[in-house]
C-alpha cells in the first residue's frame, strides 16, 4: 500500500474509532438521566439527537470509507447503496439543524424575559421533540437524490456528473440535476449556519453585558451565575464554532466541485474526511462541558447513592 492511502486509511479508521464509541456513550448516558430522573432537559434531549445523527453519518458513510480504504471492494448493490447514502444525507442534515437549534435554544433560555422573549420560551422549551421531528421531517423530503441517482460502482460509462464514492456512484446525469442539488445544499448551509451565526452572536453579547453588571456583586453570586449561564452558554459557542471552522472548509469544497465536472476522489474524501470530523469531535466536548454527563462520567456512583439517601431522607 503506498503512502497517500496508508494515511487515508489510518485517517478513517481512527474517524470510526473514537467517533462511534464516544457518541454511544453520550447516547446511553442521556438515556440514564432520562431513567433515573424521569425527565431529561430539553438542551440534553437537543444534544442527544445530535449524538444519534453522528451515529448514522459514521455508519452510513464514515465506516464504509475506512473498509474501502483497507482494501474491501464491491461489497454494496445498488439498494443498499441508495440506501446509505439517503442515510448519510438525512442525517449529515440533521446535525448542522440540531446544531443551528441548540444555539437558538440556548440564546432564548438565556434571554430576558420580556414580552417577545417570554412568548419564544413558551413555544420552544416544551416543544423541542415535535420541533426535532419536523426537522427531521424536512430533511426525509429534501434529499431524494440518493434514491434517484445512487448506484453501486460498475465498469459502466457515467456522465461527468458524477460523485464517487466508497462503493458507490451518485450520477446526476446531466449539469441541471447537479446543480440543483448542489444549490440544496449550499442554501441549507447558508439558513442554519446564518441562524446559529446570529444566536451565537447574541449570547455572547449577552454574557459580555451580563459580565459587566456583574461587577461589584457578592463573588458567591458571581460564581453561582457562572455556573447556570455561562457554562451552558460556552459548550454551546464552542459546537457552533466547531462546525462552522469544520463545514465552512467542506462547503468551500463542495461550492468549488459543483463548478467541476468529473471530481477527483481525494477532493470527495477531503470532504468527507472534514464533515466527519465534527461527528466524532462533538461528544468529547459534550463530555468535558455537560455537568449532567461529566458528573456521571467522573463518579456515577457515588451520585446515584447521594440520590438515594436524599430520596430516603
Amino acid at each position: 500500500m503506498e503512502f497517500r492511502l496508508f494515511i487515508k486509511s489510518f485517517a478513517f479508521v481512527l474517524l470510526v474509532v473514537f467517533g462511534i464509541p464516544g457518541n454511544v456513550c453520550i447516547v446511553l448516558k442521556f438515556l440514564h438521566i432520562r431513567i433515573l430522573e424521569k425527565k431529561l432537559l430539553p438542551a440534553n434531549t437537543i444534544l442527544m439527537t445530535l449524538s444519534v445523527s453522528n451515529i448514522f453519518v459514521l455508519l452510513s458513510r464514515v465506516m464504509l470509507q475506512a473498509l474501502n480504504t483497507i482494501g474491501l471492494e464491491n461489497i454494496l448493490n445498488d439498494g443498499q447503496c441508495r440506501l446509505f447514502i439517503f442515510t448519510y444525507r438525512v442525517s449529515r442534515a440533521m446535525s448542522i439543524c440540531v446544531t443551528s437549534l441548540l444555539s437558538c435554544h440556548q440564546c432564548i433560555l438565556i434571554a430576558p424575559v420580556n414580552k417577545k422573549w417570554k412568548y419564544l420560551k413558551q413555544i420552544v422549551n416544551p416543544n423541542v421533540s415535535i420541533i426535532l421531528a419536523m426537522l427531521l421531517g424536512m430533511n426525509l423530503s429534501l434529499y431524494p437524490s440518493g434514491i434517484l441517482y445512487g448506484r453501486a460502482r460498475s465498469n459502466d460509462t457515467l456522465s461527468p456528473y458524477t460523485l464517487r464514492l466508497a462503493f458507490c456512484d451518485v450520477d446526476f446525469l446531466n449539469y441541471v440535476s447537479y446543480i440543483v442539488n448542489g444549490l440544496i445544499y449550499v442554501v441549507r448551509e447558508i439558513i442554519f449556519v446564518g441562524l446559529m451565526t446570529l444566536s451565537s452572536t447574541y449570547i455572547v453579547y449577552f454574557l459580555h453585558n451580563h459580565g459587566k453588571a456583574m461587577k461589584g456583586k457578592r463573588s458567591s453570586d458571581k460564581v453561582q451565575n457562572k455556573t447556570i449561564e455561562y457554562k451552558a452558554s460556552k459548550a454551546v459557542i464552542m459546537l457552533v464554532v466547531m462546525y462552522v471552522l469544520l463545514f465552512g472548509m467542506d462547503n468551500c469544497m463542495w461550492i468549488y466541485t459543483i463548478t467541476l465536472s468529473n471530481i477527483g476522489s481525494d477532493i470527495s474524501d477531503t470532504r468527507l474526511f472534514l464533515a466527519a470530523s465534527y461527528a466524532v469531535l462533538s461528544p468529547y466536548l459534550i463530555f468535558v462541558t455537560n455537568p449532567k454527563v461529566n458528573q456521571r462520567f467522573k463518579n456515577p456512583f457515588r451520585r446515584e447513592m447521594f440520590e438515594i439517601k436524599i430520596g430516603i431522607s
